[in-house]
């Protein structure tokens, strides 16, 4: 069985391992896996039987995504990066890949060019075969001002160092050339996979609560802001709403704050949905798909994973796009959506209780348009992945 050593570094939110691990679910018929996280452990996260994961000294960033910060004070930054790169190179040797595939890089995760500059040395070196893949979203982070000098050091990396660029999109909605416009100046083959989308889970684990609330005759309206470290303005909002709903609508309402909120945030949203009897208030639930083909409205942010569960389940959805650092990425995907008649667009304006709790009674009647995209990510990731292995072999 061919060998594949996948490299994952998720530092604010969780949806690159998120996207990251449904990509792995569907190769591990195909390829023994060594997968590497170099971000903070979700507790709860479930990762595929067979897989061998390797966490690194975890790497997180603030929420203007400014400096590196270790998740444990066991090491110093100086000291993390160090063992880190001294791992990656040893597993790397010890595993003997015959794929390497990086998440994002070097579209993004420029600042660990410390580690992965000399794992990629080691594995484009004459003692080695290994292929080497870019794993790519749909839409890349603009540098704004200083965007042809990214672009120019994307393609000197990726033409240097990379064997193939699987973007994890559909053109026919967003074409990479939105994002980053020398696309045709990459030497390596480029291939759109369409979108990586979440299969329900065959065998919940749900506790009584969950099965209540999932079970329930009560309408559901599902609120969530992936990772958590984000999205509070959101959440305070949806709590103090939730008062003004409970007189005109019979709905529960469950909002998940993501595995990253601080303890005392969580603590505070808590305190003030205690006199509210339609809300619960959670913190992460590997289950979420299980809650979104329930509802009748999700409220959320506009990640990746978070859309794809949107489109999948059709339910109806008001997205508020994540901006910090002035990142478009959420921005660009929620207007196209909403553009579509897909979604309705949710901007900071709206976030008065009042005000939101008229917008979701009123959406409530609104049926949303379906739009067809490529879901085939995970079998055409896989399909490519093998066809490369077979290339490697030959060579």
């Amino acid at each position: 069985m061919k060998r594949l050593m996948f490299y994952c570094q998720h530092i604010l939110g969780m949806g690159h391992l998120v996207r990251s691990m449904e990509i792995v679910r569907g190769l591990t018929k195909d390829f023994q896996i060594c997968f590497i996280n170099g971000g903070e452990i979700i507790k709860e996260f479930e990762f595929p039987a067979g897989v061998e994961i390797i966490n690194l000294p975890a790497i997180k960033t603030d929420s203007e995504f400014e400096e590196l910060q270790v998740v444990d004070d066991i090491f110093s930054l100086t000291e993390a990066k160090e063992i880190r790169k001294n791992q990656l190179l040893k597993i790397f040797d010890q595993f003997q890949p015959d794929i390497l595939m990086i998440e994002l890089f070097p579209f993004g995760r420029r600042r660990f060019s410390f580690e992965l500059i000399p794992l990629l040395e080691r594995a484009k070196s004459n003692r080695s075969s290994t292929k080497v893949v870019s794993s790519l979203r749909d839409i890349v982070v603009t540098k704004q001002h200083k965007q042809a000098k990214h672009e120019e050091k994307v393609c000197s990396l990726i033409n240097q160092y990379f064997d193939l660029l699987l973007v994890h999109g559909d053109p026919e909605f967003v074409p990479l050339e939105e994002t980053f416009s020398r696309v045709s100046d990459l030497k390596c083959a480029v291939h759109y996979t369409g979108y990586v989308v979440q299969e329900p889970p065959m065998h919940p684990v749900l506790t009584d609560e969950e099965k209540e609330l999932i079970n329930s005759d009560k309408p559901l309206i599902l609120v969530s802001v992936g990772g958590g470290r984000f999205g509070h303005e959101l959440l305070d909002c949806v709590v103090k709403t939730a008062p003004w709903l409970e007189k005109k609508l019979p709905h529960n309402i469950q909002v998940f704050t993501g595995p990253f909120m601080p303890e005392d945030k969580f603590n505070q949203l808590q305190a003030m949905a205690r006199d509210s009897k339609n809300i619960r208030i959670g913190r992460y639930t590997p289950y979420l798909l299980s809650y979104m083909k329930k509802a009748e409205l999700s409220i959320s942010m506009s990640g990746y994973n978070t859309t794809m569960n949107v489109l999948t389940t059709g339910v109806r959805a008001m997205i508020l796009p994540f901006t910090g650092n002035q990142d478009r990425e959420q921005t660009i995907r929620a207007e196209n959506l909403s553009d579509l008649g897909v979604v309705k667009l949710l901007n900071p304006n709206d976030l008065q209780p009042d005000y939101l709790a008229l917008k979701i009674i009123n959406y409530l009647e609104y049926q949303p348009n379906k739009i067809s995209f490529d879901f085939a990510g995970i079998e055409k990731t896989a399909a490519l992945l093998k066809n490369l292995a077979v290339k490697q072999k030959v060579a």
